[in-house]
């Protein structure tokens, strides 16, 4: 089930110049959720902004019945999203998409800069199922990296910096987590990360999940405008994504 409805900003963190967090909160009790899946933004107070913006849900907090989203501003539209004000109003439509397949007991999160959004709420549900996970982010320095109490708080959190200023210096890919054995991974973030680890997974016959991110206009399947490749054939990232097994993907 889809839903059109109204939110309520709680609170607009910034986190870098360009990166923020919108709490929102639902006037109702929300729906069913699943970790890995989006929401479409209708952004108000810009003329030449035509089209709902698609983000991921970042965190969900039921008992309180709100969302956090992760922002990045990179056009006219979420520029005027990082403007909004606390007990303004977003009109979503949600949730959109599949969600995380949840395979095993002991799983690994890798995530890489903001596309990495997802896997909080991901990190959430499996500690609420008693699933062990470790996550993996990567990120250019200390101040890009969001939400790391949240992160602690839910799972084994390893840090990637690429000037060393957290964790170790370097990119995910070189990080020694990797070496360890897990049931599943998941992964979200920059394409050529995503594409290293699903390589890696192969190699060690570990079920990879990546969190694609195209151009969702709609987000209802009717634009084409996010069709991937895959061994079945095209498919709408939007409807049958944006969760997809790594080896059902053609490019990896």
């Amino acid at each position: 089930m889809k839903y059109c409805k109204d939110f309520i900003v709680v609170e607009n963190e910034t986190i870098t110049p360009t990166l923020f967090i919108l709490k929102l909160q639902y006037l109702e009790t929300l729906p069913e959720i699943k970790a890995g899946q989006f929401v479409e933004i209708m952004v108000k107070g810009e003329a030449n902004v035509f089209l709902r913006r698609p983000i991921s849900i970042h965190d969900v907090d039921k008992d309180r019945n709100q969302i956090s989203l992760l922002i990045q501003i990179v056009g006219k539209g979420t520029e005027e999203l990082s403007k909004l004000k606390k007990g303004e109003s977003l009109n979503l439509i949600f949730p959109l998409g599949n969600g995380f397949t949840i395979i095993g007991k002991k799983v690994l999160l890798v995530g890489g800069g903001c596309g990495a959004a997802p896997l909080l709420y991901l990190a959430r549900v499996l500690k609420q199922n008693q699933i062990k996970s470790d996550i993996l982010i990567g990120c250019r320095d200390i101040k890009q990296l969001f939400s790391k109490k949240e992160y602690e708080s839910l799972s084994n959190l390893h840090i990637a910096t690429e000037d060393g200023s957290c964790g170790i210096k370097g990119l995910v890919t070189s990080h020694p987590i990797l070496d360890e054995d897990f049931d599943s991974i998941y992964c979200c973030g920059p394409t050529p990360m995503m594409k290293a680890i699903s390589k890696l997974a192969k190699e060690r016959n570990i079920p990879c999940y990546v969190s694609l991110e195209h151009k969702m206009a709609c987000g209802f399947g009717v634009c084409l405008c996010c069709v991937v490749d895959t061994n079945q054939g095209n498919k709408r990232t939007c409807t049958t994504g944006p969760i997809f097994l790594s080896s059902e993907l053609k490019d990896f």
